[in-house]
């Protein structure tokens, strides 16, 4: 389902007005060091995993149901690499206006698992497994953001440095 039922119940409450959600981004790679992309429906951009949580849900079940539900992939989190929050309103075709803190996170196929992708709801036109220095284009900005992220901590842990990502008192960490 593209937007929970809660936030649709929420909506019929606050309208438009600005809603702040908790969302998370899965950066999913197979055996073969390939990432996992979805062409989403509604931009015909292609996206990493990302999804909204759900009230009581916990960041890292969340992402695992997304991958599952968008691309039938079944996935485990390594890594949580970065908490980031949005500074800019995203407001909808239909007028909602949101804003949404980000839990990104590093997957892998689960041992056992499928990791054979195919659309699994109608958020996707196509999914598949993509060569990091072969990505498809159009990507969504956001995907674009947060492969930087996701660079920078790679980079970290190889010097040994494997914290998530964070911003405090306007500085990156």
């Amino acid at each position: 389902m593209p937007t929970p039922e809660f936030v649709l119940e929420l909506r019929k409450k606050i309208g438009h007005d600005l809603l702040w959600l908790n969302g998370v981004t899965g950066y999913v790679l197979n055996d073969q060091g390939q990432l996992l992309l979805g062409r989403r429906s509604d931009t015909g951009e292609w996206a990493m995993v990302y999804g909204i949580n759900e009230p009581g849900e916990q960041p890292a079940d969340t992402v695992v149901r997304e991958i599952k539900e968008e691309t039938g992939v079944d996935a485990v989190v390594t890594d949580l690499v970065a908490v980031t929050s949005s500074d800019k309103v995203i407001t909808y075709a239909n007028g909602d206006n949101t804003m949404y803190m980000d839990h990104s996170f590093l997957c892998t196929v689960k041992p056992g698992g499928n990791d054979k992708p195919f659309v699994g709801d109608e958020e996707s036109l196509n999914v598949g497994w993509f060569d990091l220095d072969a990505l498809p284009q159009p990507l969504a900005a956001s995907t674009v953001e947060r492969l930087q992220l996701f660079n920078r901590y790679f980079e970290n842990k190889k010097h040994g440095d494997a914290h998530a990502l964070f911003q405090f008192n306007g500085e990156q960490y």
